[in-house]
């Protein structure tokens, strides 16, 4: 029996409960979490056919979009600490979501460069995953052409943490920003560009950035 809207919100709460518990999210009362990872759904056109959450093992904003957006959406997790893909492998179970999610355990780049998720995605999302040039270099090659990459950025942070002319070399251009809710994102689109070089060795694009 499917759960009703206000159970499973109630049973997504204590899923972002149980992620404070374990230390993988920050302060701030749930339903602000809740509420800032609702921005990245707003800032779509349309629901995705498939997303990715890159380092997603807090759970946001991958555990909140899969619950309540996008019912058809298919969406894989990716956090290369086994502790916390256990968490989120517990926790699809337990929101009764795990016919639409996979949850993989592996560095990012080497996700990037199999097969089965290489160019795949419609949307990927990225809340405190890394430095902006690493994001790129990692998230890029798991969309396809057309696909939107959604960053979270630091209110106070740089103006040029998203450089066109550097953008480019991950295949990737700016597409939009977007404040809301003391939320502020970067949306981002991939381009029809080669980039077969990418990503790069596990740990060169932190060693080596783009930029």
């Amino acid at each position: 029996m499917t759960e009703s809207g206000d159970d499973a919100s109630s049973t997504l709460f204590e899923v972002l409960e149980r992620s404070r518990s374990l230390g993988f999210l920050g302060p701030g009362p749930i339903e602000t979490h809740v509420s800032h990872a609702l921005v990245f759904g707003r800032a779509t056109a349309g629901a995705p056919s498939r997303a990715l959450d890159l380092g997603a093992g807090g759970g946001l904003p991958g555990l909140v979009l899969l619950c309540e957006m996008w019912p058809s959406t298919e969406w894989v997790f990716v956090d290369s600490q086994q502790k916390r893909t256990t968490f989120l492998s517990e926790s699809v179970e337990v929101l009764g979501q795990s016919d639409r999610v996979t949850v993989v355990t592996e560095r990012a780049e080497l996700v990037g460069r199999d097969p089965k998720f290489r160019g795949g995605f419609d949307l990927v999302v990225a809340r405190s995953f890394a430095a902006p040039a690493v994001t790129a270099e990692c998230a890029a090659p798991l969309l396809r052409p057309g696909g939107l990459l959604l960053v979270s950025d630091p209110p106070d942070g740089p103006a040029d943490r998203w450089p066109g002319n550097r953008l480019s070399l991950a295949g990737l251009e700016p597409m939009d920003t977007v404040v809301e809710d003391g939320v502020h994102l970067s949306v981002l689109k991939r381009d029809d560009s080669a980039i077969d070089r990418l990503p790069r060795r596990v740990g060169i694009p932190s060693k080596r950035p783009l930029w």
